[in-house]
């Protein structure tokens, strides 16, 4: 695999991680409430939870999707859910942004960015969708999809970094009197987000 292989997938791979989506906006909310601490446990629990995935798609993702896919419609669909009540959640928070008040997500932030991260199978279908136009028929498909996958998780956890460590400086500046502002739109994307997986078609 050339460089010019690795250094164009790794453009890629920025492309799609930078656009928000719901683990940016579960990412961003909660640094943006509770501190950057708590965006980077779920930056680590997203990362935890795509490994998985590109196991998965190095061994081979037509079968193994085809197989899985009523369980991945149900995890969609529970994840939607959870997005939802996370939105709701902040719809009725009473504003304490930064204060070290606010109580974390039950089982703690990581578990929660793998839950948001299984949530999406798209991810999933995403990375079977890409990653094999990157793969050289003439080496071994399996370490070739490794290493590249080993490629979209360090970009993906860099561009999650600056996410959370600018919406927690963020959260540091707000004033009383924004905190609310804020965390009913960080809710209402949130929201959106659920609505708008739960409403994409089955894979």
């Amino acid at each position: 695999m050339s460089l010019a292989v690795l250094f164009t997938f790794a453009l890629t791979s920025f492309l799609i991680a930078v656009v928000p989506g719901p683990t940016v906006t579960v990412i961003v909310a909660n640094s943006l409430r509770a501190g950057s601490r708590a965006g980077l446990l779920n930056i680590a629990g997203t990362q935890a939870g795509l490994a998985p995935m590109i196991l998965i798609v190095a061994a081979g993702l037509e079968t193994v999707v085809a197989f899985m896919a009523e369980w991945f419609f149900i995890v969609k669909i529970l994840g939607a859910a959870y997005l939802v009540w996370l939105g709701i959640r902040l719809w009725r928070s009473d504003g304490q942004i930064g204060s070290g008040q606010v109580a974390p997500p039950r089982g703690g932030y990581f578990w929660q960015g793998v839950l948001v991260i299984w949530s999406n199978p798209k991810v999933l279908l995403l990375l079977g969708a890409i990653v094999p136009n990157f793969v050289d028929p003439s080496g071994s498909a399996f370490w070739q999809t490794l290493a590249l996958g080993g490629v979209f998780m360090v970009v993906a956890t860099a561009c999650d970094l600056s996410y959370a460590l600018l919406a927690g400086r963020a959260g540091r500046l707000l004033t009383v009197g924004r905190v609310r502002t804020v965390e009913r739109i960080s809710g209402t994307l949130l929201i959106g987000g659920g609505l708008w997986m739960a409403a994409l078609k089955r894979a």
